[in-house]
């Protein structure tokens, strides 16, 4: 016997063709993704230490390395940033020693650059032996902001090209760890741009 029911047809509610906010979520709390990205560098917290960079400004170094830090540096390519103390192509950026760095705080920031390969080539020529390198990039993102960083997006990224990306710039295999996060309702929260709070907190914990 066929059963040829239909299908239940699903309700996306009151959700339309465009997401809820144009700015990921920020007009309505914490962007969902920040939820991961901060959750990462709390786990490794503890490699912010010594002489920190991080890019756009320093917020996350003072959050998670504290005291730890002995120095810490912006590291900026648009010269009118006022908090950036090192101006610089990340792609490009022979006037930074080499071997001079702890530890590179890198938050989604690879994919606003087009010629990555050398950007992590550099990342690696910068840090001193035994630096970290504490990186996030996004799988799947909305793009559809108002911010100037939308026009600029370049990539999107799999753990096993972020891997081989790495590898491949001079990083060691065993050194590497390069995990994937996030669910159907976590991602799709995040296209629509809702906020962190607009979730449960268990909705996080699935990957």
């Amino acid at each position: 016997m066929t059963n040829s029911r239909e299908p239940t047809r699903f309700d996306f509610g009151d959700q339309g063709l465009h997401p809820v906010t144009n700015d990921w979520g920020f007009s309505r709390g914490h962007p969902v993704d920040r939820y991961y990205i901060e959750s990462f560098l709390r786990r490794h917290a503890q490699a912010i230490a010594g002489h920190v960079v991080e890019v756009g400004d320093n917020g996350y170094t003072l959050r998670f390395g504290g005291e730890r830090v002995t120095k810490s540096d912006v590291w900026d390519v648009n010269s009118e940033n006022p908090a950036a103390t090192i101006v610089a192509d990340l792609s490009n950026a022979p006037q930074v020693p080499s071997n001079s760095i702890d530890c590179f705080i890198l938050t989604q920031v690879l994919v606003l650059i087009q010629n990555v390969q050398d950007a992590i080539r550099e990342l690696y020529r910068v840090l001193k032996p035994g630096g970290v390198a504490l990186i996030t990039v996004p799988g799947i993102s909305q793009i559809s902001s108002i911010s100037d960083e939308a026009a600029n997006w370049s990539w999107s990224f799999y753990p096993k090209t972020v891997r081989w990306l790495l590898s491949n710039a001079g990083f060691e295999q065993e050194s590497l760890e390069v995990e994937g996060w996030g669910n159907l309702k976590t991602t799709v929260a995040f296209l629509a741009q809702l906020a962190q709070s607009d979730l449960e907190p268990g909705d996080y914990e699935f990957n």
